[in-house]
């Protein structure tokens, strides 16, 4: 009932204007139609966007006198604790979090819808529908995010036409004794990482979910198995054999590699610009080649802010939400901070971010992208997909390609006792 009464307010509140602001951008809401607020708000952060948001807390909290409490939160383990601690009204009122998380979330009934009215158009189209869930918006969101590959000009001049183009280029470096490394993707020795590698799984069509007539992901079963699985599972063999492709090259090793000069070709996303340009000041961005026959198509993620359904406060966890953390002021604040694509449009046109050569190219790359599928079902598949790519590339579990089925049927299987 509870629920049931404050969406009835949420409704109220959005027709008067008072949780959609003006619109255009710019999240101020006329004086007659600012609300009163009261009690207090908690907001988990991670440690790269925990100072702009309490920043901005501390705007909010001046000038409606809610308490804001912003926690520094290690990120790998908000969803977990959001999701253990809500229910028993511990938990916090507001994380950030990624798109992926949506669908768990709403299907365990921990987080609610945000409206963002007229304001929904002031967002990048892929940011809203990664927050989208069975047609309700569930998300703040403030930020997208897919990979590129990373390029050293001064050991390779162009752009690789292809992978096998990229790789012929980087052992020629090594055979010059210019570089250690022909290429490098970081990959972890028990959990893979499919995100990094999947611009190659997805050029070989072995994607996690088929999509139906209306757009949605078909979540009864993975589509990743067949003829198009058993070609990259193939091919992903192949790399570990001759050790391009390591799960022993952890994140820590690509980046230091890549900074030191010892690889001229690494697979990264925007969370190691700053690092990246400090060392290689005309560091270049180009899209990931393929190594199937099919372009190679990165996962676009998309960072948020999600309300939970236990908060006390929801309605101004709302109005801060909107009007707030929806400006472009925020969201270029978080931008400078974690060097993410602004999901909001005003800010994505800002200069600082339109006219970065390097947000330029993974704003394109990230054009061609597949969103990262939001659905619970998503669960199973993480589960076993990077455990599966690491056991492939080690060359345990015997033929690749009846690893990689067999790992599918598991998911299936998981999926449907999920029902």
């Amino acid at each position: 009932m509870r629920h049931k009464v404050m969406a009835a307010l949420v409704a109220v509140l959005t027709t008067t204007g008072m949780l959609a602001g003006c619109g255009g951008g710019s999240g101020q809401a006329s004086k007659e139609d600012e609300p009163h607020f009261s009690g207090t708000l908690t907001i988990w952060a991670d440690a790269t966007r925990y100072q702009p948001i309490k920043d901005s807390a501390q705007r909010f909290s001046r000038k409606f006198g809610v308490k804001i409490d912003v926690v520094q939160r290690d990120y790998s383990k908000i969803q977990q604790d959001l999701t253990s601690q809500a229910p028993t009204g511990t938990g916090p009122d507001i994380v950030i979090g990624g798109n992926d998380w949506t669908g768990k979330l709403v299907q365990n009934g921990i987080i609610a819808p945000i409206d963002l009215g007229s304001r929904t158009k002031d967002y990048a189209t892929s940011a809203i529908d990664g927050v989208t869930y069975k047609g309700k918006v569930y998300g703040l969101p403030y930020a997208l995010e897919n990979v590129g590959l990373f390029r050293n000009p001064s050991l390779a001049s162009d752009a690789p036409t292809s992978y096998d183009d990229m790789i012929s280029t980087g052992r020629k470096l090594v055979a010059e004794g210019k570089v250690k490394y022909p290429f490098m993707v970081q990959q972890d020795p028990s959990y893979g990482d499919p995100y990094h590698l999947f611009p190659f799984q997805s050029s070989f069509g072995a994607l996690p979910f088929a999509s139906k007539a209306d757009g949605s992901l078909d979540g009864s079963k993975v589509a990743m198995g067949g003829d198009n699985g058993a070609q990259f599972a193939s091919w992903l063999a192949s790399q570990g054999k001759d050790g391009v492709i390591s799960p022993n090259y952890s994140a820590d090793v690509v980046k230091e590699a890549f900074i030191k000069g010892e690889v001229p070709y690494v697979v990264s996303g925007p969370w190691n610009i700053a690092d990246f340009v400090k060392a290689i000041p005309d560091v270049v961005v180009d899209p990931v080649p393929a190594a199937g026959s099919k372009e190679a198509r990165p996962l676009v993620s998309v960072q948020a802010f999600f309300v939970s359904a236990y908060s006390k406060n929801q309605l101004a966890a709302n109005y801060f939400l909107t009007n707030y953390i929806g400006t472009k002021k925020v969201q270029l604040e978080l931008y400078q901070a974690g060097q993410r694509p602004p999901a909001l449009l005003a800010a994505q046109n800002d200069p600082q971010v339109a006219d970065d050569p390097i947000m330029k190219s993974l704003g394109s790359i990230g054009k061609t992208g597949i969103p990262q599928p939001n659905i619970p079902q998503m669960s199973a598949v993480y589960t076993y997909w990077g455990p599966a790519q690491t056991s492939i590339e080690f060359g345990k579990g015997g033929d690749p390609a009846t690893v990689w089925q067999q790992t599918c049927d598991k998911i299936d299987a998981d999926i449907a006792a999920a029902k």
